[in-house]
């Protein structure tokens, strides 16, 4: 079977992602399309090439997260990396590592998701970042894309409100006043932790962003700040920045993807829609299912397992994720309930196995 070779396998990628605007969908060519990368990948990434040896029963086997932090998961050499981004974490060899040699596919699918997700009623607007630059972390996914958003979103001054992991609290409250003052709404993006810091650094101050104001949070705490029950940490925020309920956007995204995930209720709102319950909206370029954490067999909605990601925009590393974190899909949304009680459940644990085998 002839499945194309690289340039061809990225236009299709690309004329894909940049065609499901408004979050349209075309399953019947993403699923073709992640076919014949599985197919190209089993030639070109190693450690993809062996699982698909021995899971001859999955038409597209998924490579766990795991695999990312023990073997170098690329299709091209490395003197043809022109980005790494790394995983959180204090230590270097507990990190995942993704390998890419361009960038384009990774920039066309966060600029169409946050358009559809973050945006679809401002194409621009003031942006405020609880989260490092790309120039201070270059290796970290969600400071590149933000970077990106600076570029296609942004009007007038964009603060950056964190630096040298630690937040500035005057310029935050800053950009924060000067909205207000301007009385021109602001989004705020950043991650977990970095809010809950603000939420310490800020005391009794309050704030009542103009309307159309909006706020992402992004990622876990990783054992950095107080956590918060999602709908607690929503409730401050709310009460804090004057931002209503469904204009505060949770996104799901991890270093081993190139597409991100995002909550639908701004969007939602802002099209004065029905918000609906919190689910993750799936762009169509990406394929979610939710697996047996044994058998790592698909299925049925409403169930809940270990959610699987096919994301077209990895053409250099691995189409099919197979993660470990447990979600439930729901009319094509996910729902996400957190980690595997187990360290790494034993469907994903073979499949690292075989996968790692004889890769040093």
């Amino acid at each position: 079977m002839t499945v194309g070779d690289r340039p061809s396998l990225r236009a299709r990628a690309l004329d894909l992602i940049e065609g499901l605007q408004d979050g349209g969908r075309d399953d019947d060519a993403r699923d073709r399309l992640i076919e014949d990368l599985s197919q190209y990948q089993r030639a070109t990434v190693e450690s993809y090439g062996r699982l698909a040896q021995h899971r001859v029963a999955f038409e597209v086997p998924a490579l766990p997260t795991d695999v990312f932090r023990h073997a170098r998961v690329a299709g091209h050499d490395a003197s043809e990396d022109i980005r790494v981004f790394h995983s959180s974490g204090t230590k270097q060899d507990h990190r995942s590592h993704h390998h890419f040699r361009d960038l384009g596919l990774y920039v066309a699918s966060a600029r169409q998701a946050a358009r559809f997700a973050l945006f679809p009623d401002r194409p621009r607007m003031r942006l405020l970042f609880l989260a490092p630059s790309e120039r201070e972390a270059p290796h970290s996914s969600l400071s590149f894309m933000l970077s990106r958003f600076a570029d296609w979103f942004g009007r007038g001054e964009v603060t950056w409100a964190w630096r040298n992991d630690t937040l500035l609290p005057d310029r935050l409250s800053r950009a924060l006043r000067c909205a207000q003052i301007a009385r021109e709404p602001i989004a705020i993006l950043g991650t977990s932790f970095a809010f809950v810091h603000a939420e310490e650094a800020l005391g009794k101050t309050r704030f009542k962003l103009p309307r159309g104001s909006r706020i992402m949070q992004t990622g876990g705490y990783k054992g950095r700040s107080t956590e918060f029950p999602a709908p607690e940490l929503l409730r401050l925020l709310s009460a804090r920045y004057g931002v209503r309920d469904s204009f505060m956007v949770n996104e799901y995204g991890m270093t081993e993807l190139s597409s991100q995930l995002y909550e639908p209720t701004l969007r939602r709102a802002a099209l004065d829609l029905p918000v609906g319950p919190r689910r993750f909206w799936v762009p169509g370029w990406m394929r979610a299912s939710v697996v047996d954490p044994e058998s790592l067999e698909p299925q049925p909605d409403g169930a809940e397992g270990l959610l699987r990601f096919d994301d077209v925009a990895n053409l250099d590393s691995c189409v099919a994720i197979q993660t470990s974190d447990v979600g439930v899909l729901e009319d094509g949304e996910v729902i996400v309930l957190g980690r595997s009680p187990d360290a790494v459940p034993r469907g994903c644990s073979l499949s690292a196995d075989l996968a790692l085998r004889g890769i040093s």
